[in-house]
């Protein structure tokens, strides 16, 4: 029997009705083949499934227990568990919000027994080809629990547009103790990303059940969330975090032992923190190779090291075989004073902040009055307990030199009367910044005279990696053992490849070569190094370079990301977009750099949760069944 997933929907919309379990629903699956011609004893055998098609029973959703919000015509579950032997209930259960219309629903109590209604329509989709909206609230690698209590305030863009809100709980970056058994539980990487992951496949377990194409799920987040959510995009299927995914218990195949896979279907993100593996070296490139203070004031040890790291940037940069639309080769130069000041890359990092410039100054009615980025909480809702007004951790954590997240745009808002008037002040000094308005067209005169001007470092050197591991991310690449390591690779050759030439500078601590080659091989509880740890997290491992890592890429991606922040390097994303607009797995990415915008959910126009919606429709927009037979 060839099963399709209107055929399974079919049966699930009669299990459902019945208020049939998962075994019950198996079992009406396979009298539905009674009948048919019964093929050889051999054939028989052959398709006889070498796995467990009880093993992740457990994992059924009870279509007896769907709450109903008759106000909003929305069924929702809270708090379903996705895996088998989840370490953190709080974390590894998810929440579902359906619009009412994909259902038909019976009272039973104070519950609902609901089927799936093939009839019903939401916008441009029906209960085959609604997609799965995927949200990542994470702030600074921060652990998102699933809800516990409703509540629809800001789901009504989503199920208005026919999408079903899932909305996952995972890990954060540092292990904790579950809050009913106070048993301790891992996090760091990879967990957050294992975990989301595990929820896919959950989906994808009961997708016979559920109003949606369980193919079509798109993640999203900011920030950290935005970096979960790139990491997701790139890394379906990967086998390295297969032992990170038989440890959760996750689904590896669905009632017919048809296997069950973790790629989405596209990747949406607001200044994400790409490159790990290359971070410090793409933050000292981008901004602190222009800085002369604090941890870069000459004389200093760590003042050599920023020129190094910017230095071993460049040949990063060029060893990732970037490509532009007609493939030509994108690199960094070496420029008379022997760094990596020109080049098609450095051309294409420029004409990404003219194109901001110009959509800018071409879109706005002076006067205007130029508001200072403020950074705040990553929030999509789904959590009843979130704020939309909650204020975000400030940047200064532990490695940051200002509390401020936006670099010197962080000032009171200003009045300007005219374009020239802006033009000018923008430019300070020094002219770098030119607009013709007869063309509607910036134009600027190199990369110093933007970062002087708005985009100054605001994290030291080392900027993630921090020198004394009290960064975030030194917290993400901790283990049970020890809770905050180093985890910068190239970091660690600089320092033993310069430590003499470090040593007759100012500050320099010999202890910290054994430091970080040594932080490098702890291993975490499934005995995987720091350095491969940072690898699996590495999106443009997956896309470019010598020999990329396999796995499932998403067709469709959207990268967003805020000019006047220095949270993120902006060399990164841009490499990011570059990456994904060079693969052959890809079908469109959008990437803007935004003008004006600090740290957030940064947009040229419009509302960022709109547009987000818009590019999820628009990314199918048919509603046809890509990836059907995946589901089946």
């Amino acid at each position: 029997m060839n099963l399709t997933r209107r055929s399974l929907l079919g049966l699930a919309g009669l299990g459902a009705a019945a208020g049939l379990s998962a075994c019950e629903l198996r079992q009406l699956v396979e009298d539905d083949r009674e009948g048919e011609e019964a093929p050889g004893e051999q054939e028989q055998q052959e398709e006889e499934p070498a796995v467990d098609l009880a093993e992740f029973e457990g994992l059924a959703i009870d279509m007896d227990a769907w709450s109903y919000d008759a106000t909003n015509d929305c069924y929702y579950q809270l708090g379903l568990p996705y895996c088998t032997t989840p370490s953190s209930e709080q974390y590894e259960t998810l929440a579902i919000f359906v619009p009412g219309a994909y259902f038909t629903a019976t009272k039973r109590g104070s519950t609902y027994r609901c089927a799936v209604d093939a009839a019903g329509k939401v916008g441009d989709f029906t209960a085959e080809t609604a997609p799965v909206a995927l949200p990542i609230n994470s702030s600074y690698w921060s652990a998102q629990p699933c809800p516990t209590s409703y509540s629809y305030d800001g789901l009504g863009r989503f199920l208005e547009a026919g999408v079903v809100y899932v909305y996952a709980g995972f890990r954060g970056r540092s292990g904790g103790y579950e809050s009913t058994t106070q048993e301790y539980f891992s996090g760091g990487a990879p967990w957050a990303v294992a975990d989301l992951k595990a929820a896919v496949r959950c989906l994808r377990y009961n997708a016979a059940v559920l109003p949606c194409d369980t193919s079509r799920v798109f993640a999203f987040g900011l920030g950290a969330g935005g970096t979960y959510s790139v990491q997701l995009g790139v890394s379906g299927n990967a086998e390295a975090f297969d032992p990170y995914l038989k440890e959760l218990g996750a689904a590896t195949h669905d009632l017919e032992g048809a296997e069950l896979t973790d790629e989405i279907f596209g990747s949406a993100s607001w200044c994400p923190a790409v490159s790990l593996d290359a971070g410090d070296a793409a933050y000292e490139w981008m901004m602190g190779q222009y800085a002369q203070k604090d941890s870069r004031a000459e004389g200093s040890w760590t003042a050599l090291l920023s020129k190094d790291l910017a230095d071993a940037y460049g040949s990063y940069l060029n060893a990732l075989s970037l490509a532009d639309a007609d493939g030509n080769p994108l690199t960094l130069d070496r420029i008379e004073d022997g760094t990596y000041g020109g080049g098609t890359y450095y051309d294409r990092l420029l004409k990404e902040i003219r194109d901001a410039a110009s959509a800018f100054l071409a879109s706005t009615t002076f006067p205007y009055t130029s508001m200072p980025p403020v950074g705040v909480a990553p929030y999509f809702p789904g959590d009843a307990d979130l704020s939309v007004s909650e204020v975000a951790e400030s940047s200064q954590e532990g490695n940051g030199e200002s509390a401020s997240s936006g670099g010197v745009r962080q000032v009171q808002a200003t009045v300007y009367d005219s374009l020239e008037s802006y033009v000018s002040a923008t430019n300070g000094d020094d002219r770098w910044l030119t607009y013709n308005a007869n063309r509607g067209e910036a134009d600027i005169t190199g990369l110093w005279g933007f970062v002087n001007a708005c985009r100054q470092a605001t994290r030291g050197v080392c900027a993630y990696d921090a020198l004394d591991r009290s960064g975030t991310a030194n917290q993400l690449f901790g283990t049970d053992e020890q809770s905050s390591l180093h985890f910068d690779a190239m970091v660690s050759s600089l320092l033993q490849e310069n430590h003499e030439r470090y040593g007759e500078a100012d500050g320099w601590d010999e202890g910290l070569l054994a430091a970080w080659s040594d932080d490098l091989a702890q291993t975490d509880v499934l005995d995987v190094t720091v350095t491969d740890r940072v690898t699996m997290c590495s999106p443009l491992g997956y896309l470019c370079g010598e020999r990329p890592l396999e796995a499932t890429v998403a067709p469709h991606w959207r990268v967003m990301t805020g000019l006047f922040q220095a949270e993120t390097s902006l060399t990164s994303e841009v490499a990011l977009a570059c990456a994904l607009e060079g693969s052959e797995a890809v079908e469109d990415v959008s990437f803007e750099a935004v003008w004006e915008a600090g740290y957030g959910l940064a947009e040229r126009s419009g509302d960022a949760q709109d547009n987000l919606v818009a590019w999820m429709v628009a990314s199918c927009p048919d509603g046809s069944q890509d990836g059907d037979d995946q589901d089946a």
